[in-house]
């Protein structure tokens, strides 16, 4: 694992870990406000820290996590994706996407993944390791430095005189979140923490992704932190599904289906249900009409499906469903009441999908 970093860190973590290395307890609030408040990476910027004491105060509790590999920009530069090397040569995604109303980004959890879904290019590379929290945190404070700097264009006038955050976060990049259930936490609580303790974000802003590992999902519903809880079914049958998700062969698609609703009855947070349309695999009619019933029997008001055109991956047989018959399938889930909106793709020309461009950066 890479060096503890500040985010790892709660508050009085910092303070005691700063005056084990000899400095005044009060410095862990100073470096909290220049890294989660100010955004400042140049130890030059931080005045308020003695001269004398700032560069191993700054190595110490500030270590570099991410070094940017590549940065690829699509979308009139409103979608940004990034690679970073990990301090042990591992890499990662993230990408951050602005919209006329937020700012959204998708962060890695962790360095490949293991659940090991065909489709998926993070899947076919299998799992390199756990990030630690700092990682996971990291990501999303190096978006927010691009937006501060004026790094990402996009917006009328109007919106450009306001300040740019990042408002949502998405653990839907590299990884499986509750596979790494601590440090995917810990980075939920540096993220919502108020300033300068944390980002100060608003826990609604925030969607955690899974392939449905059952006993996470109950375990976070635990948590009293209301993000979003985003269930990748892809197949509502068993057969298909062991095919797709593999771990479908530990926790079925009714077992699933039952955590998520779980998940919603304890925190009253709607749940998205994630479903990549893969041409003649599980797009079928049948199918949606199947999601919808299975859907609907657990109750009314708790669910929201998302429709994914899958992207696919070079050389891959899984490609996307044909556009009429993606809208035939969402007609059919609106039949039966339930929610379904088709999620906005974006980055398509720069190896949109997840893990692509990590596998192709030497």
């Amino acid at each position: 694992m890479p060096p503890t970093h500040l985010a790892d860190l709660a508050p009085a973590e910092r303070k005691a870990a700063v005056e084990a290395l000899g400095h005044k307890g009060f410095r862990a609030k100073q470096l909290s406000t220049h890294y989660f408040e100010r955004l400042v990476d140049d130890p030059a910027e931080m005045t308020d820290l003695p001269a004398r004491e700032r560069p191993s105060l700054v190595s110490a509790m500030l270590p570099t996590l991410l070094t940017p590999v590549r940065h690829l920009v699509a979308d009139d530069g409103r979608t940004v994706k990034s690679v970073w090397r990990l301090h042990d040569g591992a890499m990662v995604e993230s990408v951050l996407m602005r919209y006329p109303d937020r700012v959204t980004m998708c962060i890695s959890s962790q360095a490949g993944c293991g659940m090991n879904c065909p489709f998926c290019a993070t899947g076919q590379g299998g799992l390199t390791r756990n990030l630690s929290t700092a990682e996971i945190v990291e990501q999303v404070v190096a978006g927010a430095r691009m937006l501060r700097r004026g790094e990402v264009p996009g917006g009328d006038a109007h919106e450009r005189k306001r300040p740019l955050r990042v408002s949502n976060v998405v653990f839907m990049g590299m990884g499986e979140a509750l596979a790494n259930y601590n440090r995917a936490i810990g980075a939920i609580r540096r993220l919502t923490d108020p300033a300068p303790d944390g980002l100060g974000m608003s826990a609604r802003g925030l969607v955690m992704s899974t392939v449905g590992l059952v006993p996470a999902i109950d375990r976070l519903a635990g948590e009293g932190i209301p993000v979003t809880l985003a269930l990748s079914l892809h197949a509502p049958d068993d057969t298909l599904r062991d095919e797709l998700v593999p771990i479908n062969t530990r926790w079925r698609v009714g077992e699933a289906l039952d955590a998520a609703y779980r998940y919603f009855e304890a925190t009253g947070r709607r749940v998205s249900i994630e479903y990549a349309l893969i041409r003649d695999i599980n797009d079928q009619a049948w199918r949606a009409d199947l999601l919808g019933d299975l859907l609907t029997q657990r109750g009314k008001g708790w669910v929201h499906v998302n429709p994914i055109p899958l992207n696919p991956t070079p050389g891959s047989k899984w490609t996307a469903s044909r556009p009429g018959v993606e809208q035939q399938f969402v007609e059919r889930l609106r039949a039966h009441g339930i929610p379904t909106t088709v999620r906005d793709t974006r980055g398509q020309d720069i190896d949109g999908a997840c893990g692509q461009l990590a596998a192709t950066t030497g």
